[in-house]
């Protein structure tokens, strides 16, 4: 695992293919019988990317606070991005768009200081050598009626055709990972429909460190990644080490136009805080259209995340994992050497903000943003008996921002927290 993934906090997913052309989700609408195979095959016809413009995108990423970017480069339904030697299923061949679309990204990215992630789906769901086996240890009549595009449905096994297709991963990873100068993240997908030593993911991990050792993985490596990748539902406790939470901008991962179910500004700033007070990493995901432009309305919420991020940097990158919930209602992070805490405060609070169990000596309190310094009070505090009492922080409405103002809470030392539950006072000074 490498510091900058720990340290980086925001990332953008990107979603691009040729399922924005017609309205339907990505590869799982033909698998899950939505739309037939050749009808989202035929959409390829209109897949132009005649806007794409990769500079543009990162721009507005790098605005918005990114500091990664992950790109699609094939999904389940097997089109490739880029220009493949192993394939002809790629959008250089066989869309409109004729070009290989992930050097474009991978420069744009880079040019704007943020580290590079490709998405790769391990399954493929247009090959004949994928849905060459079963999973292992089940039943092939489980399958005889369904799956048709993940296995054999129900015929025999063709286990050298697997070795085959293990070959054609190994040959499209060296692909991106030498193509395009260093990759610093791979995002894999779809390792639930093979075991491990199916995939032969251990093999397969050493063979990408052969490529770039410092490359990171992500966690869908049926147990051989880096970190993991919780998606959608947000955590309530954090996953142990490093992690990062992939979630929609609406509800779809590609573009759809009919998906109008777009989050607010507001639920997109409050996720992002609440990833980073549980020490996570948010990957938000957009989806643009066939030919390469944002909805507006997607371009609005990275603009105001960024207004969010711009004057809150030092309480976000390099951060670590805030307060717990009983100390602060509110999300909150702290420095490394936990002498500082940052507290978020949600919307218009009305009185004073509390903050409990701070045992280690105040310094100052501010406003981050403006630096505008705080006055506070202490209730509820026995010295003699080493309980803390409770912080209270005086707020001026006009020291608010619309949705969230970050405070800074600076510590005479070290951060020592009150874990008690209180005493019967025996005595009174």
């Amino acid at each position: 695992m490498q510091e900058w993934f720990k340290k980086a906090k925001l990332g953008i997913f990107i979603h691009y293919g040729i399922y924005a052309v017609g309205d339907v989700s990505e590869s799982w609408s033909f698998h899950n019988g939505q739309i037939s195979y050749e009808d989202y095959m035929n959409q390829a016809e209109g897949f132009t990317a005649k806007n794409y413009d990769p500079e543009k995108w990162a721009k507005l990423f790098k605005k918005a606070g990114a500091e990664y970017v992950v790109m699609t480069t094939k999904h389940h339904d097997g089109m490739a991005l880029f220009d493949t030697k192993y394939s002809n299923h790629s959008v250089v061949q066989e869309t409109p768009a004729g070009r290989d679309l992930v050097k474009g990204y991978v420069d744009a990215v880079r040019a704007q200081d943020m580290n590079v992630g490709l998405y790769y789906s391990l399954i493929d769901w247009s090959r004949e050598d994928y849905r060459s086996v079963y999973p292992e240890g089940t039943n092939p009549e489980k399958y005889a009626e369904e799956n048709v595009f993940a296995t054999p449905a129900g015929g025999e096994e063709k286990p050298e055709l697997w070795e085959k297709f293990l070959e054609f991963n190994n040959n499209q990873m060296r692909e991106i990972m030498t193509n395009y100068g260093t990759i610093d993240l791979l995002w894999f997908d779809g390792d639930w429909e093979r075991s491990a030593k199916q995939w032969k993911m251990k093999e397969f991990r050493e063979y990408l460190h052969t490529l770039n050792p410092n490359v990171v993985l992500n966690s869908r490596m049926q147990g051989y990644g880096d970190y993991e990748t919780p998606e959608i539902g947000i955590p309530l406790i954090a996953p142990k080490g490093p992690w990062e939470f992939c979630t929609t901008i609406n509800t779809s991962w590609g573009y759809r136009v009919s998906d109008n179910n777009y989050k607010s500004s507001w639920q997109i700033i409050r996720t992002f805080c609440d990833c980073i007070t549980l020490g996570g990493n948010m990957l938000l995901d957009v989806g643009p259209k066939e030919d390469g432009t944002l909805d507006p309305r997607q371009e609005q919420i990275l603009i105001d995340l960024g207004d969010f991020v711009e004057g809150n940097e030092e309480a976000i990158y390099g951060t670590m994992k805030g307060l717990d919930y009983s100390f602060f209602l509110g999300g909150s992070t702290m420095t490394e050497d936990k002498k500082t805490i940052y507290l978020f405060v949600y919307g218009q609070p009305q009185g004073e903000l509390c903050l409990k169990g701070i045992k280690t000596k105040t310094k100052r309190v501010s406003v981050l943003r403006s630096g505008k310094e705080l006055d506070y009070t202490f209730t509820g505090s026995i010295p003699w008996s080493n309980i803390p009492g409770t912080m209270w922080i005086k707020l001026d409405k006009k020291d608010l921002a619309p949705m969230v103002t970050v405070l800074k809470v600076e510590l005479e030392d070290e951060l020592d927290l009150y874990y008690g539950h209180g005493i019967v006072m025996s005595q009174n000074d």
